[in-house]
């Protein structure tokens, strides 16, 4: 193995940009949850008619799912994605499936009209707009998305800032998401969760992981947790990978008929 200093150099080297996570092959793992979201949303797309994919990221799983979906994919697709380097990523990426990539922030309304879709889509959102789903599905529309869970990664989290409130475990708790959407006025069909074992085998894994999913440790930097990343460095060296669990649910809702 490369020493502590070069493998954090190695981490930190590596863009951030898109959900793109090839290069963590042999150096950290993730089991992937059994409904196998990317697949089960492409036979979404090959029924609706117009779908928006919110907060897309790189539009990886998009793409991929459009391409599962062909040549049954929808007419109109639309995408929206909030930070810049992603959103120019996407543009790139989805521009050949004929996919208009919207500029719009997390906490932004969704910039289309009321009943513009028959579907909905959303990986890894980072917090669900309840109203503004709603708002823009078509009555019997359908809102189909994978959310992080609660507490997923926390012991990654608690190595680095120490243990956490009760309250900060129960963020993104499901139950409480699908009150929220009910509430909202969706009608929850499915909600399933998992927890998931994931394994960071070296130090360069796991800072290019905290610097691409920022609220795992906020304001994470090389700098400010190098007495931590060091002892991290030896306990991985000494004892083998370091071992968390992500946790995810899938949520299958559909909007009312009017009518």
């Amino acid at each position: 193995m490369a020493s502590f200093e070069e493998l954090v150099a190695e981490g930190a080297a590596v863009p951030t940009d898109g959900w793109e996570f090839s290069w963590f092959e042999g150096r950290a793992s993730e089991a992937r949850p059994s409904w196998r979201y990317a697949e089960s949303l492409a036979g979404r797309l090959a029924r609706a008619g117009a779908a928006l994919d919110v907060q897309t990221g790189g539009g990886e799983v998009l793409d991929f799912a459009l391409g599962r979906a062909a040549p049954a994919a929808p007419d109109r697709v639309v995408a929206t994605e909030g930070w810049p380097p992603n959103l120019a990523k996407a543009t790139a990426l989805l521009a050949a499936r004929g996919v208009t990539v919207v500029g719009a922030g997390e906490d932004d309304p969704l910039p289309f009209p009321d009943a513009s879709f028959d579907l909905v889509s959303s990986r890894h959102p980072v917090r669900p707009r309840w109203a503004e789903v709603v708002r823009v599905l078509r009555p019997g529309g359908t809102y189909f998305a994978q959310h992080v869970g609660p507490a997923s990664v926390f012991e990654l989290t608690e190595f680095f800032l120490g243990a956490q409130p009760e309250e900060a475990r129960r963020v993104r708790d499901p139950e409480g998401e699908r009150a929220a959407a009910e509430a909202a006025g969706l009608e929850v069909l499915e909600l399933r969760a998992e927890r998931l074992r994931m394994e960071f085998h070296d130090v360069a894994a796991v800072v290019h992981f905290l610097r691409k999913v920022v609220w795992i440790v906020p304001g994470f930097t090389v700098e400010r947790y190098a007495a931590r990343l060091r002892e991290l460095d030896e306990r991985i060296r000494a004892e083998g990978p370091f071992v968390a669990y992500s946790t995810r649910h899938l949520f299958d809702a559909r909007r009312a008929e009017r009518g």
